[in-house]
């Protein structure tokens, strides 16, 4: 499974975070990090859809190399 670091323009709240519990979020103000291992790249389109039906802007999806050492929950 790819590692994926998904940065959006907001904080997202303790509620909307319950939407992605597989992955790591890291409150970097005014911004979220989210990260961690998304199967393939339809569960990927899913959680950027869902953050999109939110309201939020996405700023970056990156691949994260696995030396980054970077773990999901």
């Amino acid at each position: 499974m790819p590692r994926m670091m998904i940065r959006v323009d907001a904080e997202l709240s303790p509620d909307a975070l319950t939407a992605f519990p597989h992955l790591v979020a890291v409150p970097q103000r005014p911004q979220t990090v989210l990260s961690g291992e998304v199967a393939d790249q339809e569960e990927l389109q899913g959680v950027i859809s869902l953050l999109v039906s939110l309201g939020v802007e996405v700023v970056d999806v990156l691949t994260v190399p696995e030396s980054a050492g970077l773990r999901s929950q």
